[in-house]
């Protein structure tokens, strides 16, 4: 286990290398530039050159590449162009927020699309089995913007509720931080409800044919023990990969939700750095989402020989 965690520590480096050279060479392609945001109309040649100067961007693209690389193997990201705060102090000030939205969604999705997934699969070819099956197919069909703006209109016009537009971390206040994060998450856990749901049937299913189902039910096993202590954790590894695939889906794409609700998050750092050109905190960010995801791929395979002890890693 341990040799294998280091090999897969080890691979990450070529994965993330290749990541920093593609998102580099993606913001010097973008039309425009920091400089010609910051001076408007009032930049002449000189103005133009002092700040490139002082940015380092009048340096051979290799070079800039390098300054940055060499930075962050030291865990220094760079400073914002427009700021001039450290890029690792804002990313890690605004990933809070959105790692408690996507583990809040997360979560809301599990305690719904689980046990419907497993009565889906229990009752299968049944009115209720129907239902579930329709619930998840809308779950993953409905666009995230679409369930947001409906369930914004809907609370706001019907029921005189609007959400609230200031943020208040977890810690400052547990309550007003629940009532601005729960409808975003509740949106953002549709969609992942839907596909969890849709897994959890079908692998659940999978293994209810299976000959060592039929043996344990002959021995005189109760339905319960069959589904939650055979059943359900010999399908558990296909439901976990999606879960993991979707947890770092969400950490890097709850933009658009973040700016429907207002929430400083990680994804409306990215989009507000894009729309300036500032360079370090795309990089960064990006770069910081990417290392978190396969990451997240990582304890996903570790959790695998828990789950099933037949696979062992070498």
């Amino acid at each position: 286990m341990i040799a294998y965690t280091i090999r897969r520590l080890l691979m990450l480096i070529p994965v993330l290398f290749g990541i920093s050279v593609f998102i580099f060479l993606i913001m010097k392609m973008i039309p425009g530039d920091v400089v010609s945001t910051m001076l408007g109309t009032e930049a002449t040649d000189e103005s133009r050159s002092q700040l490139e100067k002082q940015f380092g961007l009048n340096l051979p693209i290799y070079q800039q590449y390098y300054n940055w690389i060499s930075g962050v193997l030291v865990g220094d990201f760079g400073v914002s162009l427009r700021t001039g705060k450290p890029v690792l102090g804002d990313i890690l000030n605004r990933f809070t927020l959105t790692l408690e939205l996507t583990l809040l969604s997360a979560f809301l999705s599990w305690i719904i699309a689980i046990p419907l997934g497993i009565i889906a699969a229990i009752k299968r070819n049944t009115s209720t089995d129907f239902g579930v099956r329709i619930i998840s197919l809308l779950g993953v069909s409905v666009p995230n913007f679409a369930l947001a703006t409906l369930l914004l209109l809907i609370l706001s016009v019907f029921f005189s509720y609007y959400p609230p537009s200031t943020y208040v971390s977890l810690v400052e206040d547990p309550v007003k931080n629940l009532q601005m994060m729960i409808l975003p998450s509740i949106v953002l856990g549709t969609a992942m409800a839907g596909a969890v749901m849709r897994m959890t049937r079908s692998t659940v299913l999978e293994v209810l044919r299976q000959d060592f189902i039929r043996t344990i039910r002959a021995k005189g096993a109760s339905e319960r023990v069959v589904i939650f202590n055979h059943a359900l954790k010999n399908a558990m590894i296909p439901i976990l990969t999606i879960i993991g695939m979707q947890i770092g889906v969400l950490l890097g794409g709850t933009v658009i939700i973040e700016q429907i609700f207002s929430l400083p998050g990680l994804g409306q750092l990215v989009l507000t750095a894009i729309n300036q050109r500032d360079y370090p905190v795309v990089q960064g960010a990006v770069l910081f989402i990417a290392f978190v995801f396969v990451m997240i791929n990582l304890i996903v395979d570790l959790l695998y020989s828990y789950l099933d002890p037949r696979i062992t890693y070498k």
